[in-house]
């Protein structure tokens, strides 16, 4: 009998699994049942555990005993997910495609669409499987995901927007306790965005902060509470047919949330500081909309803080807080929160990071310093890189990242220990994402800037129009980026060149910051509450 002609498409109509021929390498065997033909191929893991040792085919004819070129087309069609998790367990052959970086990098770019340049950074040592599967699975979750706000956007609430990193509402910095002299914020209520006018004198002596005194405006008040009986009316506003839910945690601070973090690693635990002076720590797991589980504070103590707090970092079990108060308050998260340790500064704190038994803050009179949390006298070294308030930072084992109020960026070598350099823009940074070889980071006017990080040096690469005002907060990957602002929305992108806004989400007031983990983004906003979008379970 003639040998049968096989063709590509009868190949993908076919279910298939892993054998070995004793004559030659690993081959795919088909089953003689004539099925339905399905859209694309699909190999499934159930096909492993039940059909181990198959007969070779009648035919003799194998999808490995086609041109390699023709089975990584066919692996093109499955998800990046099977591509890296199914098919190594199908067989060794197979299992090849996935080690294929052409195959990735030509995936990659049909994801990120004709005329993007991707990744934006330098593409030596890019991992490009992670960049395409985060890509597919924030596709997945964002694409056409509708704004769902409850239509609170039309109440026209108008609460005193958080102006960046540093800024306050004119006059009050005293109110929040912190020890900076002035700073002054215009807010344009014309729609030209905001505008940031802050002065100050970190060498005058720290004013009073031992009076609490809180202010709330009656209309904000009075319409927070209706907003907070409307939440309590559904525990999502998301479609249920959505990949995401949508939920508000309850009432839990009494004015606007400064800063969010996502804590555990699992998306499972968040962090919330506000204007309040307290932190609260909520456990999103518990009941449809999560639940408050401690206010961090010392025993007898009234709130976490003296003062408006500011930003937020943790390592592991350590939390560690920041205020204008002028202190760093650590907090041992496998304690119930109980207080760890305090470090006391010299000026407001306005952003942090912690690595291990190291925490790092940039303050208002332009230090950026390093402190041991273990020892009695915890600070290390004090740095003196900017001329201005240094308002974010990031780092890793190698380097510090910062940005400051003087219109730079400086990069400093942890190991060498000196200032390796600094890049002047003609903006200052509010917010700083560090991941593999590209920094991403958002400005007072809103844009977006893209560095790369290659042989110690720091390369301006592009910046984009991404929103109308200050950008207040970037999460980058490989493969993923999400940015906010005080122009009140929250947009979610493919991180190419200009990046591809899959999605934009409309909020009621300014957001003020914003946390990502294990594909749940929170965010910090100016209406007193915690947002979060979760994977649907």
């Amino acid at each position: 009998m003639s040998k049968p002609n096989v063709t590509l498409e009868d190949e993908e109509t076919k279910r298939c699994s892993a054998g070995t021929d004793s004559e030659g390498p690993p081959n795919f065997n088909c089953n003689d049942t004539p099925r339905a033909k399905p859209d694309r191929l699909k190999l499934e893991p159930s096909i492993i555990a039940t059909e181990t040792s198959p007969s070779p085919s009648s035919n003799g004819t194998s999808l490995l005993s086609l041109p390699w070129e023709i089975v990584t087309q066919i692996a093109s069609h499955l998800p990046a997910q099977c591509v890296i998790n199914v098919l190594p367990k199908v067989c060794q052959m197979l299992g090849r495609v996935g080690e294929d970086r052409l195959v990735w990098q030509v995936r990659a770019h049909k994801l990120s669409g004709p005329g993007a340049s991707f990744p934006v950074g330098p593409k030596e040592d890019f991992d490009w499987s992670t960049a395409c599967l985060e890509m597919e699975q924030l596709i997945g979750s964002w694409t056409g995901q509708e704004d769902q706000l409850d239509g609170r956007e039309e109440r026209g609430i108008l609460h005193e927007e958080l102006a960046g990193a540093v800024g306050g509402v004119n006059g009050e910095v005293q109110e929040a306790g912190g020890n900076v002299e002035e700073m002054q914020v215009d807010v344009d209520l014309n729609g030209d965005g905001m505008r940031v006018d802050m002065q100050g004198d970190s060498k005058e002596p720290p004013k009073n902060i031992g009076e609490r005194e809180e202010r709330v405006e009656d209309g904000a008040q009075n319409d927070s509470n209706s907003l907070q009986q409307l939440d309590s009316e559904g525990t999502s506003s998301s479609s249920s047919s959505s990949p995401l839910e949508r939920i508000i945690l309850p009432s839990g601070h009494i004015a606007d949330v400064n800063c969010v973090l996502l804590l555990g690693g699992e998306g499972a635990l968040c962090a919330s500081g506000s204007r309040d002076r307290n932190v609260n720590i909520w456990d999103l797991r518990q009941g449809p909309r999560g639940a408050l589980l401690h206010t961090l504070g010392a025993p007898g103590v009234i709130s976490t803080h003296r003062g408006w707090v500011w930003c937020l970092a943790s390592s592991g079990p350590l939390l560690a807080s920041g205020s204008f108060d002028s202190t760093i308050r650590l907090w041992d998260l496998e304690a119930e929160g109980a207080e760890q340790g305090l470090i006391k500064c010299k000026a407001a704190v306005l952003c942090l990071a912690c690595e291990r038994d190291t925490v790092l803050a940039g303050t208002h009179d332009q230090k950026l310093s390093i402190f041991d949390t273990r020892a009695a006298d915890p600070l290390v070294k004090s740095l003196h890189l900017h001329s201005d308030a240094v308002l974010c930072l990031t780092s890793n084992d190698n380097y510090i990242l910062s940005g400051s109020k003087d219109q730079t960026i400086a990069l400093f070598d942890r190991r060498a220990g000196k200032l390796l350099q600094k890049v002047q823009l003609n903006s200052y940074l509010l917010s700083l994402c560090y991941s593999g070889r590209e920094v991403w980071a958002g400005d007072n006017r809103g844009l977006v800037h893209t560095f790369s990080m290659h042989n110690s040096s720091l390369t301006p690469i592009s910046q984009f129009n991404i929103h109308t005002s200050l950008v207040t907060g970037v999460h980058y990957s490989p493969g993923t980026l999400y940015t906010c602002s005080s122009d009140r929305t929250i947009k979610i992108h493919l991180p190419c060149a200009p990046p591809k806004t899959l999605c934009t989400l409309h909020h009621q007031a300014g957001v003020n910051g914003l946390s990502f983990e294990a594909g749940t983004l929170a965010i910090a906003s100016g209406d007193m509450n915690v947002e979060v979008w979760r994977p649907r379970t």
